[in-house]
């Protein structure tokens, strides 16, 4: 059964009237992501800093999945999905679409609202033109599959030249072939099917795009634009722009006390009782001199090792 998500009416009353239903304006997003203090892009969407990007490639699900878990977000992950490249992992920031079943009286005025706002071509490229450079497309596309991709090769490679990224799409793409040949094409999608969607009037109108940059269900998790996308091992982590550094930063401590605790107990120094555990400060005072002794060979910056020391009374 198809599924489908719609926004509340008092969230569409919270947009502007000249404005295409289902766009955030700056205003909003700054509203609805008050928590983010630091810098934004121009649409309004938090911008999780390159350097905290490029620490989550080290962050797995399980790390991730428990801060957001202790923080009370217990709605951030979604699985079952066909990957394009899963022995690679996805990263970005997301910019967020959402589609909902055609219905031609509703479409035509957008489609007049988006010709008036400068809008070229369908509405599937139309979040695809506001992209930047390490963005994430998520696109809330119902689980359609029988004509229903939005997504081929030529939007795919328009994808992947705007963001040099992948998408998580909760929908069917098509021309695989093509879309496996982008490299970096990170992706996390439903499947794939031959067939392709129709958002024109009298054509078979099987889609509508109600929602850019607006707050998407993606399975059974809510993603605000601007979230932190992590995608690995058949799973995606939707992570709040505010608790990304938060997310990195514990687990990197989470991974040095793994190695330091694992090559104690190979080499006898310590029992599994001991180690499995809240240390004793003994041992936390042996993980202290351990993380000066080794910090130069260590998977973690040294400079966050640096941090890490100086929080600590050991």
């Amino acid at each position: 059964m198809l599924r489908t998500t719609v926004l509340s009416l008092g969230l569409l009353a919270a947009f502007h009237a000249s404005a295409q239903p289902g766009i955030f304006t700056k205003e909003h997003l700054v509203q609805y992501t008050p928590e983010w203090k630091g810098e934004r892009f121009a649409d309004g969407r938090p911008k999780v800093s390159d350097g905290i990007l490029k620490r989550m490639q080290n962050v797995t699900l399980e790390e991730a999945w428990a801060v957001l878990r202790n923080e009370g977000f217990t709605y951030q992950y979604e699985d079952g999905w066909f990957s394009i490249h899963p022995d690679q992992i996805l990263v970005g920031r997301a910019l967020t679409a959402q589609w909902l079943p055609g219905r031609p009286d509703i479409h035509k005025v957008i489609e007049q609202v988006g010709k008036k706002d400068g809008r070229i071509g369908g509405q599937n490229a139309w979040p695809v033109d506001m992209l930047q450079k390490g963005d994430v497309y998520v696109c809330d596309h119902f689980g359609l599959k029988q004509n229903g991709p939005s997504i081929g090769d030529n939007v795919g490679n328009s994808i992947y030249a705007k963001s040099g990224n992948g998408i998580v799409y909760d929908g069917y793409i098509r021309d695989i072939n093509g879309l496996k040949e982008l490299k970096g094409f990170t992706s996390f999608v439903r499947g794939y099917d031959p067939s392709h969607h129709s958002s024109s009037l009298g054509r078979g109108l099987n889609s509508t795009m109600i929602g850019i940059n607006v707050p998407v269900r993606i399975g059974q998790a809510t993603v605000m634009p601007g979230d932190v996308v992590l995608g690995r091992d058949g799973g995606v982590v939707f992570i709040p722009a505010h608790l990304a550094e938060k997310v990195v930063t514990t687990a990197e401590v989470v991974r040095l006390r793994d190695i330091f605790g694992h090559e104690r107990l190979r080499t006898g120094v310590y029992t599994s009782g001991q180690i499995d555990t809240r240390w004793s400060d003994a041992i936390e005072k042996d993980f202290s001199g351990w993380l000066r002794q080794h910090m130069d060979k260590l998977p973690v910056p040294k400079e966050q090792i640096q941090e890490i020391l100086k929080q600590r009374t050991w």
